[in-house]
């Protein structure tokens, strides 16, 4: 039998606070599963989740793509 593919995946981190931010902007945070600073959620890696990330891009890092931290990417 073959295997599925693996499902790309995302982990993001809130680094911004919605305070005094649009409304659309607080409910795109609330959407990715993050409402509260510092905290990671995991994403599938998908034309949805990657627009809603570049429309809170300043609110939000990429941690890990695929489960490898994107620190260990640029070694």
């Amino acid at each position: 039998m073959t295997k599925a593919p693996a499902k790309k995946t995302l982990t993001i981190e809130q680094i911004g606070s919605p305070i005094r931010r649009p409304y659309d902007q607080r409910e795109t945070l609330i959407g990715l599963g993050l409402n509260k600073m510092h905290r990671r959620k995991v994403v599938a890696d998908n034309p949805a989740s990657a627009g809603m990330i570049n429309k809170v891009s300043h609110l939000v890092r990429i941690v890990e793509e695929n489960g490898v931290p994107l620190d260990a990417k640029k070694r």
